[in-house]
């Protein structure tokens, strides 16, 4: 059976006008209509916060739960229905404080979760503090001479919980978006997909640098594994690899070509140069990674957890409680 957006679709989003969510929103209904899971195979889980509120416009299960819990709360709907396809949307804030130790051991664990990180690198229903991901510097409500901290990169955080899958997009870009959401669902394990969004009455422009077509154009570069690392308005630079680290190059000139550019692999289990991609745009001069920048297959503990019962059920000499009461002594009493 095909399926459409509208199928996924529910009820009249409360968010501000112009607000990222709304664009990722329409971007996960379109993901779902070609990814192809009935609604009623598909529970999505959110914790507290603007982005929380998702599951209230999903024509899906859904639970709006506790602040920070999401990844917790997910976990237990896959390993308790692992035939449930389940996707957990939480902000930066939910995902990163409160809920930052949920976020590494769904990673660590490699749990078949699809979870989605909305950064827009404040606190918005709360009006305006700041949060992991916000700047050194950022002045906000709750740092108002600047915040003394330096930000979570939530591919970082991922990749030091050893996880498989980071992906990331801009909430205005929809086919990017929609094509990693596809490759999130596609890859079995837990996977993050970071979405970079504006809150327009709190934190507007804070991704502006990529938040237009002509922005990205710029400012950003597209991965895709197996194809070399070019980026530029006409594809005019290429990434190479220096020593320890990445060098931006001008394709023509100095004698360097295409095929001297580096190749894409999304799939190498070392995530040396994933995470070097993954950590760009940051005030340094490269351009931010967009795309699917780690996918490596590894045991999901959900799949895990299902051999291990099985393999204990067949190795006990009982199988339901009837057979566990027979397995000692017995008493008639008359």
């Amino acid at each position: 059976m095909s399926y459409t957006a509208q199928d996924y679709k529910k009820g009249q989003p409360r968010w501000c006008p112009g607000c990222g969510d709304h664009f990722f929103l329409a971007s996960l209904h379109k993901a779902m209509a070609e990814i192809g899971v009935a609604p009623n195979n598909i529970a999505v889980i959110s914790g507290i916060g603007c982005s929380s509120r998702l599951p209230h416009y999903m024509a899906t299960y859904g639970m709006n739960t506790i602040h920070g819990r999401a990844a917790a709360i997910a976990t237990g709907c896959k390993v308790a229905n692992p035939d449930l396809t389940v996707w957990q949307v939480s902000g930066d804030g939910d995902g990163l404080a409160i809920g930052g130790n949920h976020f590494i051991h769904a990673n660590r664990r490699n749990i078949n979760l699809n979870m989605i990180l909305l950064n827009n690198r404040i606190y918005g229903l709360t009006k305006g503090q700041y949060s992991p991901t916000s700047p050194r510097g950022f002045v906000s409500k709750s740092s108002p001479y600047g915040t003394v901290e330096d930000p979570f990169c939530p591919a970082e955080l991922c990749f030091g919980a050893r996880g498989h899958f980071f992906a990331r997009a801009v909430a205005t870009d929809a086919p990017g978006t929609v094509e990693i959401l596809k490759a999130a669902y596609n890859h079995k394990g837990a996977s993050v997909c970071e979405i970079l969004q504006n809150c327009v009455i709190f934190n507007n422009g804070t991704h502006d640098s990529v938040y237009t077509k002509e922005g990205r154009a710029k400012n950003a570069i597209y991965v895709e594994h197996g194809k070399p690392l070019i980026f530029g308005e006409n594809n005019e630079f290429g990434l190479v690899q220096e020593g320890f680290g990445l060098k931006i190059v001008e394709i023509g000139k100095n004698g360097i070509t295409e095929k001297d550019i580096m190749v894409h692999d999304a799939h190498c289990k070392d995530n040396t140069l994933q995470l070097k991609l993954a950590l760009m745009g940051n005030g340094d001069g490269f351009p931010i990674a967009l795309g699917v920048i780690r996918d490596v297959e590894a045991p999901t503990y959900d799949d895990s957890i299902t051999v291990q019962i099985e393999e204990v059920k067949a190795a006990k000499k009982y199988h339901n409680f009837t057979e566990l009461l027979e397995t000692n002594d017995i008493w008639e009493v008359k």
